[in-house]
């Protein structure tokens, strides 16, 4: 009996045993087409939170406490997903993948705020997953976003890249959003998306998703070119630790041959089913392309021809001082300083820091779908900006902080952004203040004349007496010479110890009437939440969503119109709707959103979206789509409330309260002060830009009129009438071709888009995707530049009877003055424009094989903007964008053994761009980018070898940035 008790004992405790085994599963990953290891997969048992994933060499281990059947997932970006059932409680495995042949079936989330294939999407959407990221020919994964159709990249240096799509850009593009991990990376201050100095590492990068035009129905304000998603790896999913490496050298013609270096770490930690944090860190260092443009800038801002030895007035783009010339002509006409170039104010060095972590915790046990993530990202780094001028950022730091919850149906993160600009200054001032710095030199002249004269005054003198022939070893009217005697007499070289000094006391100074430091500690919250209906509602899939956010600018009166003791906030706020629904099993989906903005300073703005995508066939190879879209951009921080002086006009935002703010003492001759009755010091109020001003096409007109018929006077006269006589009576009588500008307030600019597209499998190999476009835009924010007189009333105008009259000092004569002697300052105003604006254009890009298993790409851009000058002589649009672009890729990532290769090419045509900085043409270009790859699968590794513009066709993404040359590169990428 005891034995027979003892057996059934151990029998059941056997069948509780076998109940609770251990099921483990040992398997490999291969790709089904050449045997090769994935050692980028995912291994997911269905309905539970339990992942595992493959290491280097596609190896596997799942060790589950359950009895089977259990359903398991494997997945890997680029290949289609591969189910099984475990039956057995020890199994082994050889998974063999098939290659998702088009990123087109890839699912994105961005199109439709809800996932969707990328086929299906009902509107245009680009999108890099992990496979084209890792193998992007681009010496990082951001340059290598220049590859996809109809995207623009800028290039302000080795460390800051501009996106944008569907033109009017910049080298800071205000239209263009870009959300790393949900959160807006532009920076509160200077408005612009910071490209990846603040982004993601390479290292843990697991999409970027780009959607081209109108997003505003979605995504609020400021998506109004496009915005762009970058998304990075969850730790749960994508545990470890990898490195990298990267070296090499960039080259240009005027910078040389300079090394650069790229390190970077990601580590990823699952500790248990429920906590996971992740931590990544780069850093590259390395020297900046130089921008040395000395081509001449006339008074209206447009390049022509001359240089400094043939040309008295002469503004070479990126040189520095010479803005300022001679307040009055003393006969030997109007000169400028000798400025200083860019080299002379900078430090070429580059280098750009980022570290981030991130902690997350599923609340729910056995539920995967819901997660709180608490993250912060930090960067810091040294590079230039252009906008209306340069500036170079120094000890630029930037941080943001979010809290975000995540479930199956809702959505709701905060963050905060806050950026401080160190030592960052404005070049331009750099160049200005340090040339009219008292040096040694001045110091000494005035100690032995007893004199207090400034050293232009002295510079100035210097020069009239060369050019008079007063000046030993100097003849006469020699503009070269007596430039040079100048120069050594009171310019201080850019090579002494002296101007260092000089300079550095100017750069950490951020009084701009002395200095050039700009301040700039603004800070942004913002919040968003989201909920989708998913499961409650049948008929259809409806979410509802909102965001708020608030700014708050801090520049202590460097760049906006706030002070040192208040800041400036204002606030905004949104809520959207959208509905979708599918018809004919699933093959018609319409899609239906609205959004509703206000912004504190601005009237509401409703931004509706309609959509419809169409299979065409039931085997869903061919899907048509068609959209109508809107957007809207708010104006930016600066828009409203900058008030800054750049030398040769004035920025001055347009919110109501901030015009009155800003305040500037100008200096006139003693005649001029004795007619305006303010003495030699005048105040400049930024009202009078709005309301006591004369249109800058007729202050030009005005100008080369009066010219041509001064000199008919001095002709006719027989030389009888002096040349100032003779400008005087000229002055006159065209003083009635002044007019007085009207400019409005600024508003949210507004767009319409209406768009249609096809993508198509033509074959099992060829994916066929094209997109035409059309787009209607209202209120288009323009800079306006005005003319406004330091003293006289514009609005009483110029009259024949006050020139005629014997009263010396009457309004007339006032203005005249003003104008002809050179005593105005332009003022650059943001308003809007009443002139139509329209833009169109057309996207197609064919994907397929070719020789067998080479992946080949080419795609072409077209864009065109309708804009008639005639309607708004004053206005530019800066549409920025080449009319014709056609890329190229081909590749085959295993050639043999893991040997891979990708080539990139790129040619655009020549455009004229046009900024407040400076407008000239860009000439047409072709790049070529060649990269090799190889994985040694034993070692976990990956190592590349390449080149980006391999031909050395050196270029300018715009008038006076960097000359962008070659860049050659190694790298090494380690996986733990």
């Amino acid at each position: 009996m005891k034995i027979k008790l003892t057996t059934i004992f151990f029998v059941l405790f056997s069948i509780g045993l076998y109940a609770q085994h251990t099921v483990v599963v040992k398997g490999r990953v291969l790709d089904k087409r050449d045997k090769a290891t994935i050692n980028m997969a995912t291994v997911k048992v269905l309905g539970t939170s339990l992942n595992t994933i493959v290491d280097g060499n596609g190896d596997f281990v799942l060790e589950l406490k359950q009895s089977p059947p259990i359903k398991i997932t494997i997945q890997a970006i680029g290949y289609k997903d591969y189910n099984y059932v475990i039956t057995a409680k020890e199994e082994e495995l050889t998974v063999l993948l098939e290659e998702d042949i088009t990123s087109l079936d890839a699912i994105v989330l961005s199109a439709s705020r809800t996932p969707e294939r990328v086929f299906e999407s009902p509107v245009s959407v680009e999108r890099m997953g992990l496979t084209a990221i890792e193998n992007t020919t681009s010496p990082s994964f951001y340059d290598g976003l220049e590859n996809m159709k109809g995207v623009d990249v800028s290039t302000g240096g080795l460390t800051f890249k501009s996106i944008n799509t569907r033109g009017f850009a910049a080298i800071g593009n205000t239209r263009f959003v870009q959300l790393v991990d949900g959160m807006d990376n532009s920076s509160p201050g200077l408005n612009f998306p910071l490209g990846n100095l603040i982004g993601l590492n390479e290292l843990d990068v697991q999409s970027v998703e780009l959607l081209p035009g109108a997003s505003s129905a979605l995504y609020g304000a400021n998506a109004f070119n496009g915005i762009m998603f970058m998304t990075s790896k969850s730790p749960f999913t994508h545990e470890g630790t990898s490195v990298y490496g990267k070296t090499g050298v960039t080259n240009s013609e005027n910078t040389g041959v300079n090394e650069f270096v790229d390190v970077g770490i990601r580590v990823a930690k699952k500790i248990n089913d429920r906590f996971a944090i992740k931590f990544t860190s780069s850093l590259l260092k390395g020297t900046d392309w130089f921008a040395s443009d000395s081509r001449n800038i006339n008074k209206d801002g447009k390049v022509i021809d001359g240089n400094r030895s043939n040309t008295l007035n002469y503004n070479g783009i990126n040189i520095y001082g010479d803005e300022f010339t001679n307040p009055t002509d003393v006969g030997f006409g109007f000169a400028s300083r000798t400025g200083y170039a860019e080299q002379d104010l900078i430090n070429s060095d580059t280098d750009s820091f980022r570290a981030s972590f991130s902690a997350h915790f599923k609340p729910i046990k056995n539920n995967d779908d819901t997660e709180v993530i608490l993250s912060s990202k930090f960067g810091t780094g040294n590079t230039i900006y252009q906008g209306a001028s340069r500036y170079a950022l120094r000890n630029f730091i930037m941080h943001q902080h979010k809290l975000e919850i995540q479930s199956k149906h809702l959505m709701i993160r905060s963050y905060v952004t806050l950026e401080n600009a160190g030592d960052s200054y404005d070049i331009r001032f750099a160049g200005v203040n340090t040339l009219r710095a008292e040096n040694s030199a001045v110091k000494a002249y005035n100690q032995v004349n007893g004199t207090s004269l400034s050293v232009d005054e002295l510079w100035f003198g210097t020069y009239g007496n060369a050019m008079a022939g007063n000046v030993s070893g100097v003849s006469g009217g020699d503009i070269v010479a007596a430039r040079a005697a100048a120069d050594a007499s009171f310019r201080t070289d850019p090579n002494s110890a002296e101007f260092r000094a000089i300079f550095n006391s100017v750069i950490n100074n951020s009084d701009l009437t002395q200095g050039a430091k700009f301040v700039d500690s603004s800070k942004l919250w913002h919040s968003d939440i989201n909920y989708n209906f998913k499961e409650l509602i049948d008929f259809a899939e409806v979410q509802i969503g909102a965001s708020a956010r608030r700014y708050d600018l801090n520049s202590e009166g460097t760049i906006f119109t706030d002070t040192k003791t208040e800041n400036i906030t204002y606030d905004e706020f949104g809520i959207y709707t959208q509905l979708q629904r599918k018809f004919l099993e699933d093959r018609l989906k319409l899609t239906g959103s609205l959004r509703f903005d206000k912004a504190q300073n601005f009237n509401g703005n409703f931004s509706p979206r309609a959509s419809v995508s169409y299979n065409v066939d039931s085997e869903r190879n061919h899907n048509i789509r068609a959209s109508f879209q809107t957007g809207f951009r708010n104006p930016t921080t600066q828009d409203q409330y900058i008030g800054l002086y750049l030398g040769n006009t004035i920025l001055i935002g347009s919110a109501n309260d901030n015009p009155q703010r800003y305040n500037r003492e100008f200096s006139v001759s003693s005649q001029a002060g004795q007619f305006a009755a303010g003495g030699t010091s005048i105040n400049f109020n930024g009202l009078q830009g709005y309301t006591n001003s004369f249109t800058r096409s007729s202050v030009e007109l005005f100008a080369d009129e009066v010219e041509k018929r001064a000199t008919e006077i001095v002709v006719n006269s027989g030389g009888t009438t002096s040349v100032s006589d003779a400008k005087q009576q000229a002055a006159a009588e065209k003083s009635g071709l002044l007019t007085q500008s009207n400019v409005d307030y600024i508003e949210p600019e507004q767009v319409k888009s209406y768009e249609f597209g096809y993508r198509g499998r033509l074959s099992k190999n060829t994916v066929l995707d094209f997109s035409a476009y059309y787009n209607q835009y209202k209120n288009f924010i323009a800079l306006i530049t005005t003319v406004a007189p330091l003293y006289g009333d514009v609005s009483a105008g110029v009259t024949l009877a006050e020139l005629q009259s014997s009263d010396p000092i009457n309004n007339s004569k006032l203005l005249l003055n003003a104008i002809s002697e050179g005593e105005y300052t332009p003022t650059t105003l943001y308003s809007n424009t009443d002139a139509d604006v329209a833009s169109y254009g057309i996207n197609i890009g064919i994907e397929t094989k070719i020789i067998g298993n080479y992946d080949f790409g080419v795609n072409y851009a077209y864009a065109k903007q309708d804009f008639n000058q005639a309607d708004d002589p004053d206005f530019e649009t800066g549409f920025n964008t080449p009319e014709h672009k056609v890329k190229m890729s081909l590749g085959n990532k295993d050639i043999y053994k893991g040997l891979g290769f990708g080539l990139n090419v790129r040619w655009q045509d020549k455009f004229y761009w046009q900024s407040s900085f400076v407008d000239a043409q860009i000439n047409a270009r072709t790049l070529v980018d060649l990269q090799f790859m190889y994985n040694i699968i034993h070692w976990n590794s990956k190592i590349k070898v390449g080149g980006a513009n391999i031909f050395g066709n050196e270029y300018e993404s715009a008038p006076g940035s960097g000359t962008v040359g070659s860049q050659f590169y190694g790298s090494w990428t380690y996986n733990f």
